[in-house]
């Protein structure tokens, strides 16, 4: 029997004896061929796979490139920065409590503004708000306020820059600052050369104003008819003018002795008092 192939000829590879109804040879050929054209697909489309890829990565690669471009062009922009201030002109108003500090603090802002306008800064003032904000630090000012006791300098002093940069920030004119009840230890003055060092400040004088511990002790009880402050009573009263004396009066003496001090006796009225705080600044500041 002839075995043909699917041609219809007769396959010459088919051994004659072997009783089979198709050609191995032909079947090989046939999967060789298969094999060989799938191959040829897979390859084909593996190619067209690399080339989209390639495509996307340079597209992502062009993409970062230009992004990473564009963020260091920013980052190599100036950025603008803040506008330095003039110099901040400061004077401590010193004195025992009912020395009059404040009274002749808001006469000097408010009847002096036409010869340079002066901010009153009072660090008690400061330090009273800071208690009613409930903040953190309002129960350890408290207790120091009512002890009689003097508030830890880092706490005073940080009131009392950002309450002059603030001033400044709303009216630029703002460069002369009273602070009165400021320097009373000597630590005062150490936090205040501190924290002050990244600000241009010019400390231009001391005024002390002097005044028997029996005056004050008349001004304040009548202050603490209408005042409502918890440390305006007879016993505070006289824990603050021992603080005052054994801290605060060696300040006073310390600036006495540089050269800085300026006393004023303060146990009359307050438009003496006034006339004779107004002469001083404006031979010293030319106000």
């Amino acid at each position: 029997m002839r075995i043909m192939t699917m041609g219809g000829s007769e396959c010459s590879h088919c051994n004659k004896s072997m009783k089979l109804s198709f050609c191995p040879f032909s079947a090989f050929l046939f999967a060789s061929s298969a094999a060989a054209y799938t191959l040829y697909l897979w390859r084909k489309e593996s190619k067209k796979l690399t080339g989209s890829n390639s495509n996307s990565s340079k597209g992502t690669t062009a993409t970062t490139t230009t992004t990473t471009t564009t963020t260091t062009n920013q980052q190599q922009q100036p950025q603008p920065q803040p506008m330095p201030h003039p110099k901040f002109q400061v004077v401590f108003i010193l004195g025992g409590p009912g020395s009059g500090k404040g009274t002749q603090c808001t006469l000097l802002s408010q009847q002096e503004q036409q010869n340079g306008h002066w901010s009153h800064l009072s660090a008690g003032d400061l330090l009273r708000a800071e208690r009613q904000s409930g903040s953190d630090l309002a129960e350890i000012i408290n207790q120091k306020i009512f002890a009689g006791q003097i508030v830890p300098s880092n706490i005073t002093v940080t009131l009392l820059k950002n309450a002059m940069e603030k001033i400044y920030q709303t009216n630029q004119s703002c460069t002369k600052f009273l602070i009165d009840g400021f320097p009373r230890s000597e630590e005062n003055c150490v936090v205040w050369d501190e924290v002050m060092s990244s600000v241009e400040c010019e400390l231009k004088f001391v005024l002390f104003l002097d005044c028997p511990e029996d005056v004050m002790t008349g001004r304040l009880l009548e202050r603490a008819k209408t005042s409502g402050r918890n440390d305006d009573n007879l016993e505070t009263i006289r824990k603050r003018f021992k603080t005052f004396r054994e801290e605060s009066m060696p300040i006073v003496e310390m600036y006495e002795k540089k050269g800085l001090l300026r006393k004023v006796v303060a146990d009359c009225s307050v438009e003496d008092v006034y006339q004779e705080v107004k002469s001083l600044f404006e031979d010293d500041i030319g106000q």
